[in-house]
């Protein structure tokens, strides 16, 4: 993204606004409602309230989804609640705002509770009219709302505590979006399905995954909008690369509300104190490709490292060429007679410099194997070719065929979860593994692995066709087994 210069206010249009063709709005109403009783606007909050508000000719919300992503503190909260004070006290939708966490469904809830009172007939109400319109309000913890006489309504839950089953919305807000699972979205997917008013909407809050969370529905819904899928509006305040963090026109083009609300001292301190990567992330709003629909947990993965492999039993090696040609990996799996398997990846390698190298380590070493799985079509046929050559046994080598491949993606996925196998820590294998997706092999579900935004997912490849090889084949060398 190109340096600009800095200015006193950030930049209040967005880099990215996807919002489609409308016949009117009520934007104009609902900034005016809340301005007058002290909710005043920024010109890009407008921006995102009448897009979200905007209708179709025949009544129905133009965006049935959208999306904001601004850097934290900017003031996205605030659009929401121009939105659920209009929507409840005017157009009395019954709305559900998600939070990820108690203190932020807490303070939400806090914030508009402000315009209604504590209860109802509250004399201290700072806004009686308003007040006169509350049915009830709740502060019972975990069941927290307003309730409006004209059957509009504004509950608050956190998806930490519990799920959203038994709601039914016309509007539903998920603020901490980048956390939110296709778990938790699906208990409350369907609360809107037959919304009272028959014109129901979504919208998704949020700022960029880090590397520990996966945004599995925060980058979907991101990624429909930026394919500009019908229905949808988008905001996105962010610059497409890390880039110079010391750059302030950057600063003011990220953050609409710096000079606002934000500081340029505060941002300046937060640059010093952060990694580039982490500011450019939480203060640029730069969107690191973290995996979409990741197949494998991280934390689950992690849980099953160890230091102490088993030290004999039924022993494989994996070969895996990746689909370019670009790499090839080489894994072994040993299963001992009893406990768990065990995969480590010995080698991930450039093709730069070919595969003699590897010719020379299996042909040197095939005696000590059960199997060796050989897979991929760039490098495979012939690596085979070369270890017959040397007089590796036939009986010793394997080219999979499909369905080979699909069990050993099955096998090892099925490992992983049930933790029934253990690997080493090794950088190449744990970025395979955190990286990989799920790739469609035949017409009857069959997978094998993929890497999200071009990860070389070899090292998994060939760990988990040695696991396969180790589990499947009826060989045994009946000497005691050495990995390496």
């Amino acid at each position: 993204m190109p340096s600009l210069s800095a200015s006193k206010i950030g930049n209040q249009e967005p880099r990215i606004r996807l919002e489609p063709d409308f016949d009117l709005d009520y934007g104009e109403d609902a900034i005016a409602l809340a301005a007058a009783y002290g909710l005043v606007c920024d010109p890009w909050q407008e921006i995102i309230i009448h897009a979200w508000l905007a209708q179709t000719r025949g009544g129905l919300w133009a965006s049935t989804t959208c999306g904001v992503l601004v850097p934290r503190q900017n003031g996205k909260n605030s659009c929401v609640e121009v939105r659920e004070l209009f929507g409840s006290v005017v157009l009395g939708e019954k709305i559900l705002h998600s939070a990820h966490n108690v203190s932020t469904s807490m303070k939400a809830f806090e914030r508009l509770k402000v315009f209604f009172g504590e209860k109802k007939n509250d004399p201290r109400a700072k806004y009686p009219e308003l007040n006169a319109l509350v049915k009830r309000i709740n502060n019972t913890n975990g069941k927290e709302g307003i309730w409006l006489k004209n059957g509009g309504s504004v509950e608050f839950i956190s998806r930490s505590r519990g799920n959203a089953r038994g709601f039914t919305v016309d509007l539903t807000v998920y603020d901490e979006a980048q956390e939110l699972t296709d778990e938790q979205m699906e208990a409350s997917l369907y609360a809107k399905a037959a919304a009272p008013l028959g014109n129901p909407q979504t919208i998704y809050l949020g700022t960029p995954p880090n590397h520990n969370i996966t945004a599995e529905v925060f980058g979907r819904v991101r990624k429909n909008a930026l394919n500009k899928e019908p229905g949808m509006c988008w905001h996105e305040w962010s610059v497409e690369e890390v880039g110079d963090v010391t750059d302030r026109g950057r600063w003011y083009a990220c953050n609409p509300a710096l000079g606002i609300r934000i500081s340029e001292t505060t941002v300046e301190d937060e640059q010093k104190s952060a990694s580039p990567d982490g500011f450019a992330r939480e203060r640029l709003c730069w969107w690191c490709g973290t995996v979409q629909n990741p197949v494998f947990a991280a934390a689950q993965w992690a849980k099953l490292a160890t230091k102490t492999p088993p030290e004999g039993g039924k022993l494989a090696y994996g070969v895996k060429f990746s689909a370019d040609g670009a790499y090839v990996s080489l894994a072994v799996a040993i299963k001992p007679k009893t406990g768990k398997p065990h995969v480590e990846v010995i080698e991930h390698r450039s093709m730069v410099n070919g595969s003699a190298w590897l010719v020379d380590w299996l042909a040197s070493r095939w005696k000590r194997a059960a199997i060796i799985v050989v897979d991929g079509k760039s490098g495979a046929q012939a690596l085979v070719d070369n270890l017959r050559e040397r007089k590796v046994g036939k009986p010793a080598l394997c080219m999979p065929m499909a369905k080979d491949v699909i069990a050993a993606a099955s096998m090892f996925l099925d490992g992983v979860r049930e933790e029934a196998i253990t690997h080493y820590n090794q950088p190449a294998l744990n970025l395979a593994v955190e990286s990989a997706q799920k790739r469609p092999i035949g017409q009857d579900g069959g997978f094998g692995f993929r890497g999200y935004d071009d990860v070389d997912v070899s090292p998994l490849e060939a760990a988990s066709l040695a696991l396969w090889g180790a589990k499947t084949t009826k060989r045994n060398p009946s000497r005691k087994q050495v990995i390496l």
